[in-house]
């Protein structure tokens, strides 16, 4: 699915997997499910491209559900890129700390582990080998992504600027879409470790000129970053 020139989403508003492409290749942001494999290769297809063009994959944070595919992406030759405090997470050495669920609704939340069995979310594999990144680091891949350490909802989850396209990657720093509530528009994300901190991290943001606020779950949101956030820090109390 085309977003805008250059940029694509593959997933749903249930799990999210965006590609950035352009004369040098395609870099891959987050790897959703591994039954988002197949709808990747389908997606570069669209593109005229291969699985072999893709030049990296950089993942948001280490939780599972943006795991998907990426073992299966790296031993193609494809580096994955996760800052360097998630990457235990990744590699599958540490188990993440559940978090509370908060709260929730049935028919939502059903929906969504629905969808994540279907696509495989119950046997994702780690990856076996990553490349750690850090905040501030622009890394020489498509789009030229710009990292920025947003910890909190996992203390290596990063949010990934790209101004070629206008876009701000955030993964689970926030969300469009509560996958255990069903609420849509920008608002904290569940499953979220450190939500004082995760907010704060926000700060890091809502500067930032960017058309596209793409999380790891719920519908891109073209309102503009210091909106999100304001509308983030409103509903948080809430949440």
């Amino acid at each position: 699915m085309q977003l805008a020139p250059h940029l694509h989403r593959i997933g749903s508003d249930m799990v999210n997997v965006y590609l950035v492409e352009d004369e040098t290749g395609v870099t891959v942001i987050d790897a959703g499910l591994p039954g988002h494999w197949q709808e990747l290769k389908e997606e570069l297809d669209v593109l005229g491209r291969k699985v072999e063009d893709v030049r990296g994959l950089i993942l948001t944070h280490g939780d599972s559900d943006h795991l998907g595919f990426a073992e299966r992406l790296r031993q193609t030759g494809v580096p994955v890129f996760v800052h360097q405090a998630d990457a235990a997470l990744a590699t599958g050495e540490t188990k993440k700390r559940n978090p509370s669920w908060g709260r929730m609704r049935v028919g939502p939340t059903l929906g969504f582990l629905w969808y994540a069995g279907r696509h495989g979310g119950m046997r994702v594999t780690p990856v076996a080998e990553v490349d750690h990144v850090r905040g501030g680091e622009t890394l020489s891949l498509p789009g030229a992504p710009r990292i920025i350490s947003i910890p909190g909802h996992s203390p290596g989850s990063i949010a990934i600027e790209v101004r070629t396209v206008s876009a701000l990657f955030v993964g689970d720093g926030l969300t469009t879409r509560h996958v255990l509530t069903g609420v849509e528009g920008p608002q904290p994300a569940p499953f979220t470790l450190d939500e004082a901190g995760a907010l704060n991290s926000l700060g890091k943001l809502e500067e930032l000129d960017a058309t596209w606020v793409l999380p790891g779950h719920g519908p891109p949101w073209d309102g503009g970053v210091a909106e999100a956030v304001r509308r983030i820090r409103s509903a948080a109390p809430a949440n």
